[in-house]
Order: C-alpha cells, then sequence, then structure tokens
C-alpha cells in the first residue's frame, strides 16, 4: 500500500518521513529541503493474531501482540500555490503522488511557515490557507488531466467508439483510477445521465473534485501541535479527518529507543528509560520536553497519522494467510509469517490474488483457521482473519 506524505515546504513532512520510516533525508529550515521523493518504508500496527489463540511466537513485526505490517511511504517534494501552473516544483509534486491510495497532509498548525514555506512567529499565518491551496492544486491538477482532452471525449461518446465511464476512466487510469469509481463519482454528482456535449464549466469542476476526494482522500497531519498556545484552530478544519502530531518528538524518541536509552512503542503515549542507563544532561532535558509534548497532545501523531489514513480513511482491514490451518504456519514453520493489507469487503479469493496470481487462478476453496470452517471464493473476509487458501498450484 503506498501513502503520498505531501505539504507546502518546510512543515516538517521530512522529519515526519525520517521518523516513520527510520530514512535519514535531508531536512533544513528553508522551502524544498526535498527535490525528489523519498521512498521509505513505515508500518501501521494491529493487534496480532498470536492475541486471539494466545500463543507465543517469534517475529519481529509482533512486539508483545501488536503486529506492525509495512506499508510504502513517499515524502512528495513541498508544493506552493499555483504548482499546477508551474510555479515552484510544477507539477512534479503531482506526479509524484500518482500511485498513492491516501495523502496524508502535513500542516505547520502553529502558523510559524508563512505560505511560501518561510519562517515566522508562530501564530502569524493562519494554517487553515494551506489545506485550502493544498486541496485546491490536486483539483486543479485533475481539472487539467480532464480538460486537455474533453472535447475528443465528447466526440468519441458522441459517436458511440466510447462509453462516458470508459472515456474518462482512460484519462486518470495513470493515476490508478479505476471504472467502477468514475461510474460511482457520475452517479453521485448526476453526471451520469447528461451529455457530455452539455456538460459545462461548473459540471466539469464539480466532477472532478469529487473524483479527486474519493480517490485521493487527504488526512490532515496537524504538526507543530505542541508548539500552538491553544489548539482551538482544529474546531475550524471540516471535511478532513485531523490527527495532532509533534514529528520531531516522535523522531527523538525513536533515536532515543534505538540507542536503547528508552523502551518505547511508536504509537505509544508513554515511554520508559531503561534501568542503569547514564544519560547526559541534555538527554535528560530532551525527554523532560518529550513529557511535556505528550502531556499535551497525548502522542506524537505519527503512527496514528498512518494508522487512520490506512485503517479510518480507506476503510483497509489485516488478514494473516496460513499454510498450515492448525499450527497456523508456512511450510517453514514460521507462526504468522505474514499480515496483507486489503480494503475491506476484500474476498478470500482477493487474498489468493496478493500470494501469487498462480495460486488465484488454481483456488478450490479457503479455510477460516478461527472457527474451522470452508469458505468459497466469494466470501468477505474479516479483520484479523487468519485464513488456508487451498489451490491446485499451491506449494508442496
Amino acid at each position: 500500500m503506498e501513502i503520498g506524505l505531501l505539504g507546502k515546504a518546510n512543515v516538517g513532512k521530512s522529519t515526519f518521513f525520517t521518523a516513520a520510516t527510520e530514512t535519514p533525508v535531508p531536512t533544513g529550515n528553508f522551502p524544498f529541503t526535498t527535490i525528489e521523493p523519498n521512498v521509505g518504508v513505515a508500518y501501521v500496527k494491529t493487534d496480532c493474531a498470536c492475541r486471539h489463540f494466545e500463543i507465543k511466537h517469534e517475529n519481529p513485526l509482533c512486539v508483545n501482540g501488536t503486529r506492525f505490517t509495512p506499508i510504502k511511504l513517499i515524502d512528495i517534494a513541498g508544493l506552493v500555490p499555483d504548482a499546477h501552473k508551474g510555479k515552484g516544483l510544477g507539477n512534479q509534486f503531482l506526479d509524484d503522488a500518482r500511485q498513492a491510495k491516501v495523502l496524508i497532509h502535513v500542516v505547520d498548525i502553529s502558523g510559524s511557515t508563512d505560505i511560501q514555506g518561510q519562517p515566522v512567529p508562530a501564530g502569524e499565518h493562519d494554517p487553515l490557507k494551506d489545506i485550502e491551496f493544498v486541496v485546491e492544486e490536486f483539483d486543479q491538477w485533475f481539472k487539467q488531466i480532464l480538460e486537455r482532452e474533453w472535447q475528443k471525449i465528447s466526440k468519441e461518446i458522441e459517436q458511440k467508439t466510447v462509453k462516458l465511464v470508459e472515456g474518462i476512466a482512460n484519462r486518470f487510469s495513470g493515476l490508478g483510477i479505476k471504472d467502477y469509481e468514475v461510474q460511482a463519482v457520475l452517479q453521485s454528482t448526476g453526471l451520469l445521465t447528461k451529455k457530455s456535449s452539455e456538460w459545462d464549466e461548473k459540471d466539469l469542476s464539480t466532477f472532478v473534485k469529487e473524483l479527486r476526494k474519493n480517490t485521493k482522500p487527504i488526512l490532515i497531519a496537524a504538526n507543530k501541535a505542541d508548539l500552538c498556545k491553544n489548539l482551538e484552530i482544529i474546531n475550524k478544519i471540516h471535511n478532513e479527518k485531523v490527527i495532532l502530531c509533534s514529528a520531531e518528538t516522535e523522531l527523538l524518541l525513536r533515536k532515543a529507543s534505538k540507542s536503547s536509552l528508552i523502551d518505547y512503542v511508536p504509537g505509544n503515549d508513554t515511554f520508559s528509560i531503561k534501568e542503569n542507563v547514564k544519560m547526559s544532561d541534555q538527554q535528560k532535558r530532551a525527554l523532560d520536553v518529550v513529557k511535556t509534548v505528550l502531556s499535551k497532545i497525548k502522542t506524537t501523531g505519527i503512527q496514528s497519522s498512518l494508522n487512520s489514513a490506512v485503517f479510518d480513511v480507506l476503510n483497509s482491514i489485516v488478514v494473516y494467510p496460513v499454510e498450515d490451518d492448525s499450527k497456523f504456519c508456512n511450510r517453514d514453520g514460521v507462526i504468522f509469517p505474514d499480515a496483507k493489507l486489503l480494503t475491506a469487503g476484500a474476498t478470500a479469493k482477493d487474498l489468493a490474488e496478493t500470494i501469487h496470481a498462480d495460486i488465484a487462478k488454481g483456488f478450490l476453496h479457503a479455510i477460516d483457521c478461527k472457527t474451522k470452517q470452508r469458505i468459497g471464493a466469494d466470501h468477505k473476509l474479516k479483520n484479523g482473519d487468519v485464513i488456508k487458501i487451498v489451490s491446485t498450484m499451491s506449494r508442496g
């Protein structure tokens, strides 16, 4: 699963990325520190299936019954207003976000960077303007894609060489948008039955805004929340899910944990200092600051943002495929060896597809390891299911 990390320059995107992926990238207090997109592996966390069966197993991605499932995170180059017109780095940031299923918009909620990404005193800039212009840039990008060949599409539809859904979907295929998604938006906007030749400017704008909203949903990571005098501004953000964040705090916790100074599980609201650890006065002061931040915003918000993007916005589920339905392992004896992220409503056959195309091709049936029942290809899976696929193409 691919998640895009975006926002204007100098709001802490790269710090968020480094904290989430533990992949060092350039950071700096000036615009366009990130020019090329950084790509790394982050994780979402859920209860591991081992909790249900009350068994212990050795897996680096299971920490005391909490399972970490990998996702791809892309730190997209910073953007400025009118990027779709070529300003700043132009459409590069948009192209970098093509395959992202969901976008996390990192916003400096403290208002300490202006619209161009330049530092200003905290509270001087209105972060709501940042949210507005990023949405506007994406909507305009979608509109440009459709407008470029709208006359051609309309002509093909009139000549009945292509249908409305197909013609539009073809234009957006590079963004991973499917026919059924275009169909759903056309239906919800009432444009499915309207002749394309009769669409006006308002129709085009309405359609692309809804298509963007449905296919590239945005979650707001309200970064630098710890620097806000008060957080009332959060109540002014509508139509988007908002998570309070402090990327710098998360990065500090990850570094301290990696240095074996503290015990910390990403996403937790507490940490503990390891016994018999010697720390400098500077390190102690830094951890005191962390405690102050956590008392204000509960968690650093980095893990919450990733989890919310995947499970709340995309409505995903985690399913555990196994080869042995009695020992819950693969043929090498590894218990719960893998965890697959699927869209809610995914079937047993869909799970087989994620394992291997041949496994899906030879699909016979599956076994729900929790109920021990045989299930068919169209059986809808639930979050936390442990499934064995029986296929003519199975290994061994």
